[in-house]
């Protein structure tokens, strides 16, 4: 059965998804954490009709060498781009690999709340033995552990978003309540390397669950709500939408656009004498004209139900994107805007899911988290 129009997001992490695009940045390397530049760039993505946008993260530096070491968390930049936007929605990257997911959750429903119901959550997992001694944890070592930390941390996340249902708060001034207790909910999950009880801190957010993206054996499909699928073809990615189990799929492309001053690949030669632009088994890769991005994209359609964009330099390929290529999905129909007021579950149509816990659990109002 036909997929309906592409829902349509890009990540502005850094200056571009080549190591080296702050060299072709159009502002000064200072201003890469300037809450400013984000602004500009959220601006022109939710101007532009796209349907999120995405935050890459990690506790270790994004780069090395002579390329930019530092950024901002990406939950506080999704917080900053959530209140300079309005129909946006906004989706950082948080590995539970060494973070407590009782603070994850935390993080990730105070951004519901803070965005009006926007927000997403790009599951990430942290691979690198340096991360762990970055926390001051063990490593986790091998595919089977980091699949296990992965499940169980979003398992726990997507519990303590359902530990409040969704009256649990009376704010009732005549009574003097502000929760129903019986409403509130103790997950007491209890894993191989922690254990988490009590409810959340925090009220369960707009959307009930935040949207939840991840690429396919991060962790299992029912728990996802968009597969993020790649692979050497459009072929390759159909295939692993199709194969995917998720709700949603969208497939991951990195885009480097022809600008009216220089070709696609002139600009990465030009990227390229400083640092390689290594290819990705997990993602497309389309280099060249704006239309035949749109080409590609129609080619997709009624196959994916969206795609993700890597711009090669943001401020160059987002402007082109723009201009060039979004509108002209539009006119095509190949693709949808957001509505204004609506959260980013209806934008992508899925169901706001109700809590998976009854009235009659027993509550426990303080929570605790011990490794």
């Amino acid at each position: 059965m036909p997929r309906p129009a592409l829902r349509l997001a890009v990540e502005i992490d850094g200056d571009g998804a080549h190591p080296a695009a702050w060299r072709r940045a159009a502002h000064s390397p200072g201003e890469l954490l300037s809450p400013r530049r984000l602004a500009r760039v959220a601006a022109v993505a939710e101007n532009a009709g796209f349907t999120l946008v995405t935050l890459d993260d990690s506790i270790l530096p994004p780069g090395s060498g002579a390329d930019p070491v530092g950024r901002i968390g990406a939950v506080e930049r999704a917080a900053y781009a959530a209140a300079s936007t309005s129909v946006l929605g906004v989706a950082p990257v948080l590995a539970t690999t060494y973070a407590e997911p009782f603070h994850v959750s935390s993080q990730l429903a105070s951004l519901d709340h803070v965005s009006a119901g926007r927000a997403g959550w790009v599951v990430g997992v942290e691979e690198d033995p340096e991360s762990a001694r970055a926390w001051g944890r063990p490593v986790v070592e091998g595919a089977d552990a980091l699949a296990r930390e992965a499940h169980d941390g979003l398992r726990v996340v997507r519990d303590l978003w359902d530990s409040w249902e969704d009256d649990a708060v009376i704010r009732s001034v005549a009574t003097s309540r502000y929760l129903d207790r019986s409403r509130l909910h103790a997950i007491d999950f209890t894993g191989e390397t922690y254990t988490v009880r009590g409810p959340s801190i925090v009220p369960r957010p707009p959307q009930g669950r935040p949207v939840v993206l991840a690429r396919p054996g991060v962790v299992p499909a029912d728990l996802t709500d968009v597969a993020l699928v790649g692979g050497a073809t459009a072929a390759e990615a159909v295939a692993a939408a199709e194969s995917s189990g998720a709700p949603l799929a969208f497939a991951e492309i990195e885009v480097a656009l022809d600008t009216p001053r220089e070709t696609a690949r002139e600009r990465i030669a030009d990227l390229e004498r400083s640092t390689a632009w290594e290819t990705r088994p997990d993602r497309l890769r389309y280099a060249g004209p704006a239309a035949g991005l749109v080409a590609l994209l129609a080619e997709l359609a009624g196959h994916v139900d969206g795609v993700r964009l890597h711009p090669l330099v943001v401020d160059e390929d987002l402007a082109v994107l723009s201009r060039l290529v979004l509108p002209e999905l539009f006119v095509r129909r190949l693709a949808v805007r957001p509505l204004p007021g609506t959260t980013l579950r209806t934008a992508l149509g899925l169901p706001r899911p109700p809590s998976r816990f009854t009235t009659d659990a027993t509550a426990v109002l303080v929570p605790e988290e011990t490794r």
